[in-house]
């Protein structure tokens, strides 16, 4: 009896697996990548990455999504951490989506989460990346360059976490199960206003505000990249004296995935 039973099982073992080849040939992509058999009544599950899948990464947001400074021309940060996120277990390959615009502020970032393009990609996004902020700091320069004051950054902070917060929402609502990524400000304007002494407490300010609207998220992290440009000596910057160059793209991208990594919603991948 035992002999017959565990022949059933081997069957029915075998036709298991041979369902898994076929659907993997026939579909490129699982669309279930975690798969679960029976035995003895127990649940067991097969490893993450038994079926790699594909990865759908939607960046939105600014100059730095959108990759002004690359001279590859490959979507600044991204194309470094393109090649990171296809090393985990899990993940066969990792489509990007870049939907970055030079000069977007926070209200228009979430002006166009309401069209269809940007929805649609975050709809099927297993993580969303964002940049955005820089140019809410620029907006106040350029309105008050004639007389610059510390308490104008302070108001205007008021509304950025609010927008920021209303960003978070609509893409957690669109899809709940996206790990959303933001990336953090930067300090480029000590060689622009060199009399402002006070920039990098105003970019502290903003990232602890985006850290604390990001903490409010299950599923969303925060990367702080300021630390990368602390140092002057160190070339980072594009010619331009704003945005990161190559080399500051690629340091971005290894703070990114190494944040990625100690989140546990990248586990689906690497476990």
């Amino acid at each position: 009896m035992k002999k017959i039973t565990f022949t059933i099982f081997a069957v029915v073992l075998i036709s298991t697996f041979g369902y898994f080849i076929f659907s993997t040939q026939a579909n490129s992509v699982s669309t279930q990548p975690l798969r679960e058999i029976y035995s003895d009544n127990k649940k067991t599950k097969l490893p993450v990455d038994f079926i790699p899948s594909t990865m759908h990464v939607t960046a939105i947001g600014d100059s730095l999504t959108q990759g002004v400074g690359d001279t590859t021309n490959q979507g600044g940060y991204l194309k470094y951490l393109q090649e990171d996120l296809v090393t985990l277990k899990g993940v066969k390959d990792v489509q990007v989506t870049n939907l970055g615009i030079k000069g977007q502020r926070s209200d228009q970032l979430l002006e166009r989460l309401k069209t269809n393009e940007v929805k649609e990609s975050i709809n099927k996004a297993d993580m969303v990346l964002i940049t955005i902020g820089g140019n809410d700091i620029m907006k106040i320069v350029s309105n008050h360059i004639s007389n610059l004051q510390i308490n104008q950054f302070e108001t205007e902070l008021v509304g950025y976490e609010k927008r920021l917060n209303s960003i978070l929402s609509e893409i957690t609502a669109a899809n709940p199960d996206a790990i959303i990524v933001l990336i953090g400000l930067y300090n480029p304007f000590s060689e622009w206003f060199q009399e402002i002494k006070e920039f990098d407490a105003i970019i502290a300010d903003w990232n602890t505000a985006a850290r604390e609207v990001v903490g409010q998220y299950d599923h969303a992290i925060f990367v702080n990249v300021s630390p990368i440009f602390a140092n002057p000596d160190e070339n980072l910057l594009f010619e331009d004296h704003f945005h990161p160059n190559n080399k500051g793209y690629e340091r971005i991208s290894k703070e990114v995935f190494s944040a990625i990594l100690k989140n546990k919603g990248v586990k689906k991948w690497d476990e």
